[in-house]
């Protein structure tokens, strides 16, 4: 096969060739067609929809905290559907949201930014959707019946336990957790695969955008950090389901035990959802200001150093369980040094704008507000990172400001700058400027008069997680304020998705690269083909719209009758072999039902597990079922 070629082809060839991909790449009609979808960017916009939905549920849950408390000794919620709405709040985000909206995006944007027709394993991306979103319909099914988790989405043992949780809302919150991270894990194993060997031939790793280098991160962050979690939660159910002792202190067990599970996720999830928003930084300040940015090499290396050190975290959730102060002076040196890398890439983004000409287009707007904001989570990061403070203000106000500067701050704030930088890709429209600048604004304002209050609230004593307090508490001023803050942080957010919604239907037409962008992604037409690129570019910068000129070599040699992809070399990206992938099908829907069924099932008896595992099998078997392409395939291999 030829790769690397100058292509000069003729004008009915290339048409031929076009209407080929086209027809050999298109989705299937009808609901089987829907059902049985594959292609990445599809799937994509299905989990950002979807991710999108629960965002704006779990936004609902917390203007009802709020409301609740707005001023001492409300009675608009009781105690037991305040703990409900407040976990509901808590696993939506975190669990429901804020990591699968970040694979989300990248589902869509890697195989347009490395030059690939589609992602490594299309099946695979269908069935991370479809136990992704039973995971939701189950959580919210049972809150929506009454019987929503109410333990709070860390579900602290033995609060979580069967002696303290009766029932069965503490079962279904575990069962949602192994969901959405089975999901999660199936996507990073895509991203990993799709990044290390489908890149344009010419795109080694060190000329790779800082966007793919942030979701490579991230990936391998998941797999190392969910199965914690995914452990927790089937210990925490063998505890209620099967009466297995291994939070229960009484019985041998350590309660402890789950908080360093929980943990040793919770905070890689911290950066998990970070990481990528500063990859969607360092895109939009290269777009927007003309330039590369400054530090590459620096950037990468910082990325690479926030995962490690992200795994070392861990115990500063726990500084007043009492350990051993010597464990303590470790962590607190890991958390404090976490700063670093972080300070290095704000660094690098300041050059990079001071030496070119910024356009503040709104995209640019939210990743500034996302520098002021989140160096200020950062800061109150570094406070709690010491012993002596930690203990004084854990479980108050304060950590609850703190970690929403650097979750909202660090990462809703360029992710809402990066859905306005791709939308013209995404749909080939563009969103109102102006608009977007009055959303940014009114929600930029909102958020910190929402959060900022709750610093003072922690201070002056307000514990977290309760659901009323006296009025001779002092409180009720700043609480006032803070639901204020709120309902104005709310009405940004509400003129962001009106200004989404209204133009995807009646934006005006974008182009190809309206914001004149650096990367392969702008090269094709917006939106792109279901096939991508009809000729697989070659790469030889790190900015290719910028630097190669129109007259590039092309890969040649693919052939437009099948799913035919390149799969090129770990290091240097330089051409292997061709690999057909398989048509749309319905196997990872069959899969997926199959999932569900097994882990719903458990939760009321134990023999649906080896019925479950034994349906799957089943399932799987019309999966892997062998084709004729890939016999085909390995007889034409070069």
């Amino acid at each position: 096969m030829s790769v690397a070629e100058r292509y000069e082809p003729t004008v009915d060839a290339d048409a031929e060739e076009a209407r080929q991909l086209r027809e050999t790449w298109k989705s299937r009609s009808g609901l089987i067609g829907w059902l049985g979808e594959t292609n990445h960017k599809k799937i994509a916009s299905r989990y950002i929809v979807a991710a999108f939905v629960f965002f704006i549920l779990g936004g609902l849950e917390a203007a009802l905290l709020r409301f609740q408390l707005a001023r001492p000794e409300n009675g608009l919620m009781g105690p037991d559907l305040y703990n409900q709405v407040f976990t509901m709040h808590g696993s939506t985000m975190m669990f429901l949201f804020a990591v699968p909206i970040m694979e989300a995006v990248a589902m869509y944007m890697v195989p347009l930014m490395i030059g690939a027709r589609a992602m490594a394993f299309p099946r695979l991306n269908a069935y991370s959707w479809y136990v992704y979103v039973i995971g939701g319909g189950l959580l919210y099914g049972a809150f929506f019946l009454n019987v929503g988790p109410d333990t709070g989405w860390f579900s602290y043992v033995p609060l979580s336990g069967p002696e303290f949780a009766p029932g069965k809302r503490v079962d279904i919150w575990a069962q949602m957790i192994t969901f959405t991270e089975l999901a999660a894990l199936a996507a990073a194993v895509n991203q990993i695969a799709t990044i290390f060997k489908y890149r344009a031939p010419g795109m080694s790793l060190s000329r790779m955008p800082l966007f793919v280098w942030s979701i490579l991160i991230t990936a391998f962050m998941i797999i190392f950090a969910m199965p914690a979690v995914m452990a927790a939660s089937s210990l925490l159910a063998l505890d209620r389901l099967v009466a297995t002792h291994f939070f229960n202190p009484a019985e041998g067990g350590d309660a402890l035990l789950w908080q360093h599970l929980f943990w040793f996720f919770g905070h890689p999830e911290v950066y998990i959802i970070f990481i990528p928003a500063l990859g969607m930084v360092s895109t939009i300040v290269a777009a927007f200001t003309r330039r590369k940015v400054f530090g590459y090499t620096a950037l990468v290396l910082s990325l690479v150093s926030t995962g490690f050190i992200g795994f070392g975290l861990w115990v500063h959730h726990m500084f007043a369980t009492g350990l051993p102060q010597l464990g303590q002076s470790f962590f607190t040196a890991a958390s404090m040094m976490i700063a670093i890398p972080s300070g290095v890439q704000i660094f690098c983004w300041i050059a990079t704008l001071w030496s070119g000409r910024p356009r503040l287009a709104p995209p640019l707007l939210f990743v500034l507000g996302f520098v002021f904001i989140f160096v200020m989570g950062g800061l109150t990061g570094v406070m709690l990172a010491s012993v002596p403070l930690d203990i004084q203000v854990h479980d108050t106000f304060f950590v609850v400001a703190h970690f929403h500067y650097v979750l909202i701050g660090g990462a809703v704030f360029p992710l809402l700058g990066a859905i306005f930088y791709w939308f013209p890709k995404m749909t080939g429209r563009l969103m109102s400027q102006r608009l977007g600048k009055w959303s940014f604004w009114i929600t930029f304002v909102g958020f910190n008069l929402t959060f900022f209050p709750m610093h003072i609230l922690g201070l002056n004593g307000m514990p977290r997680r309760i659901y009323t307090y006296r009025a001779e508490t002092g409180w009720g001023d700043l609480n006032l304020l803070a639901t204020a803050g709120a309902l104005v942080m709310a009405f940004g957010l509400l003129l962001y998705l009106i200004n989404a919604l209204s133009s995807w239907r009646h934006g005006a037409w974008a182009g190809d690269d309206p914001w004149g962008g650096e990367g392969l992604e702008w090269s094709v037409s917006s939106p792109p083909p279901d096939y991508n690129f009809q000729h697989l570019p070659t790469v030889s910068s790190r900015a290719p719209m910028w630097e190669q000129g129109p007259d590039q070599p092309v890969v040649v040699g693919l052939r437009s009758d099948r799913r035919e992809v390149l799969v090129t070399q770990l290091i240097d990206a330089e051409p292997d072999h061709r690999e057909t992938l398989p048509d749309h099908a319905i196997a990872p829907l069959a899969v997926a039902i199959a999932t569900g069924v097994t882990f719903v099932g458990v939760i009321f008896s134990p023999w649906a597990f080896p019925i479950g595992l034994l349906v799957t099998g089943i399932a799987l078997v019309g999966w892997f079922w062998p084709r004729d392409e890939s016999r085909e395939l390995l007889e034409e291999q070069p």
